[in-house]
């Protein structure tokens, strides 16, 4: 059943309005989540006031383990005129790249279905909107759309490369050839070299089960393409080479990429089935319609009892499998595993979930099983916030000690259960009416539930977790003399550094670090450019520092002479002596403790 141009439009806007309430609303009104977004958010921030577009730079030290283009949005933000009173916390800046990110592909993804309806849809626009719902209502999607980092803008720019991809394949005019291989140079700029991999791998995958290598080789132009792709990209990596030479090559390519694949950093260890689980709960509480979706398609004759169509413009359903496969494979065979690197592979699976909600249960007996136990799986979420005041309060955090009790009174977990139960009841009645009313109720309360329960949650979390360190940030900047070096010792925050806009030196809650600490601020030089700065003075007499209460009640720490400027949750503000520091820092060394801060680096996060 074709769709109008007209009807396409009006639900593309649809989707979109649906999308701007979702990842829009009150999107700027907490802080930034420590650890990694905070350091995104440094480096645009430092783009956008010194003008140095070329490296990004984070507490005074180059940030080699991404390439530019998120901050480069991001900063973009930023520069706009009276940003900080229209985002006076600085993070709609930082999150509005994720959260158009997503935006931009759930508007594809429905798209692309309405154009091509699949066999059997008889309602295709209904069907691009819970095809681009299945997207953006993913777990993951909610989470990381919400987040500053990269990982939404690479799932977007490599989502739009692979879609174009398959539209030509399915009508070779719809775009220019050239048009997928330009999105995949914005995707190497956004995340590295990993995205062409990731495309080779889909492609052939693709081609495979298609049984149509050699048209889609015809059709994709691989080799012309890879040239549109390096024109983009490969500009930024000569230039940064060039200035930055040996420093990024080892960083950028050594580190964060081939090391990353090979061996295990940053003590990401995972088992190599990490992300089987991972898929089926990106996917929730659609699982079942995934699951059946990957068994679907060449298959498809032991399952639905029709032959497999394996017509170009009837493929989605295979090309949404050896997307969803390729990715992970690839990352399977990684050695290092974070529940991010699955983000890439959400839009594939929205894909398999809405295809697989078109086919009726009347003729199909596996979709009847995906329904009822799609069904299951909200009762039982349900049934877990239902009885959540039992389990809840096992819930540790030394950062949010009191977090337990907080989301019981606020009697969010008890919401989150009814509109689950609603959601198990549209379900059912689904199921009575023989899906004429399709996911779509569910996914209506999924929305309620993610704007009603998962914002506010949240922000719950802000309140007791990221606001101290900005108090803390704030009574530095108050505080401030004018040659005070700022510190934080035992729990790290970036944030910190973020929130102050000064250097931070970080150390941890050891001995060596008590010694590193005082070493630093005699020794260490940190260039941020432009201005240079430097925090070795000779005129030091105090320093400003942030420790948190089990660092502050270790021996070692214990003693020092210093001022109590705060107490803000578990942070301690100190002004600290130097010379006391020094004083405890010779008794640390001389017991054999030695300073080795310069040694791979001057900090980790």
């Amino acid at each position: 059943m074709k769709v109008s141009p007209q009807k396409r439009n009006r639900t593309i806007w649809l989707i979109l309005a649906i999308g701007i309430v979702l990842f829009l609303w009150q999107l700027g009104s907490t802080g930034l989540v420590d650890e990694t977004p905070p350091l995104f958010a440094s480096a645009a921030r430092a783009m956008a006031k010194t003008g140095d577009w070329l490296t990004p730079r984070v507490n005074g030290l180059p940030r080699y383990d991404k390439p530019p283009l998120v901050y480069w949005f991001m900063a973009f933000f930023y520069g706009l005129p009276g940003h900080i009173h229209w985002d006076p916390l600085g993070t709609w800046a930082a999150r509005l790249p994720s959260a158009l990110s997503t935006l931009a592909l759930m508007c594809a993804l429905g798209d692309t279905v309405m154009r091509w309806p699949q066999p059997g849809d008889k309602h295709p626009r209904r069907t691009g909107v819970v095809v681009a719902l299945a997207f953006g209502l993913s777990p993951l999607v909610l989470l990381w759309s919400r987040t500053a980092v990269s990982d939404p803008l690479l799932c977007c720019t490599l989502g739009l490369s692979l879609l174009i991809h398959w539209r030509r394949y399915a009508f070779k005019t719809s775009h220019p050839w050239w048009l997928a291989w330009a999105f995949l140079g914005l995707a190497v700029l956004t995340k590295g070299p990993v995205a062409v991999i990731l495309t080779g791998l889909v492609l052939l995958v693709f081609g495979c089960l298609q049984k149509d290598l050699g048209r889609l080789w015809k059709i994709t132009q691989p080799c012309r393409g890879l040239l549109v792709t390096l024109c983009i990209s490969l500009p930024w990596y000569l230039a940064e080479l060039i200035v930055e030479g040996e420093p990024f090559w080892k960083s950028f390519f050594g580190y964060h990429n081939f090391q990353r694949f090979t061996s295990v950093v940053n003590s990401h260890l995972q088992p190599w089935w990490f992300f089987i689980p991972m898929m089926l709960l990106a996917s929730l509480p659609f699982t079942p319609f995934l699951i059946y979706g990957l068994f679907r398609s060449s298959s498809s004759r032991h399952f639905d009892k029709v032959e497999n169509n394996l017509d170009p413009p009837n493929s989605l359903n295979n090309f949404a499998k050896a997307w969803l496969l390729s990715i992970l494979l690839f990352f399977t065979f990684a050695a290092t595993k974070l529940p991010s690197y699955w983000l890439p592979a959400t839009p594939a699976a929205a894909l398999l979930v809405g295809l697989c909600s078109t086919l009726s249960f009347k003729q199909f007996k596996a979709i009847r099983y995906a329904w009822t136990f799609t069904i299951l799986i909200l009762i039982l979420l349900s049934i877990i916030l239902l009885v959540s005041a039992d389990w809840i309060q096992f819930i540790s955090d030394p950062e949010m000690p009191s977090l337990g009790s907080e989301i019981v009174k606020s009697g969010l977990a008890l919401r989150g259960a009814l509109i689950f139960s609603l959601a198990s009841a549209f379900g059912i009645i689904a199921i009575l009416r023989y899906e004429s009313i399709g996911l779509l109720p569910i996914q209506l309360m999924l929305m309620i539930f993610s704007l009603t329960t998962l914002v506010p949650l949240w922000s719950l979390g802000d309140d007791l977790r990221h606001f101290p360190v900005r108090k803390s940030a704030e009574i530095l900047v108050k505080k401030n003399k004018s040659s005070e070096p700022f510190a934080m010792v035992g729990v790290m925050k970036p944030s910190l550094h973020f929130y102050t806009g000064k250097v931070v030196i970080y150390e941890g809650r050891s001995p060596q670090a008590l010694v590193n600490l005082e070493d630093r601020i005699r020794n260490e030089r940190r260039d941020e450019s432009p201005p240079k700065i430097s925090f070795s003075k000779k005129d030091i007499k105090t320093i400003l520092m942030v420790i948190d209460k089990k660092t502050s009640e270790m021996s070692y720490w214990v003693g020092l002479r210093h001022e109590v400027l705060g107490e803000i949750g578990i942070y301690r503000i100190w002004r600290v002596e130097l010379e006391s520091l020094s004083a405890r820092a010779n008794k640390l060394k001389a017991a054999g403790t030695s300073p080795d801060w310069m040694n791979p680096r001057p900090e980790r996060y």
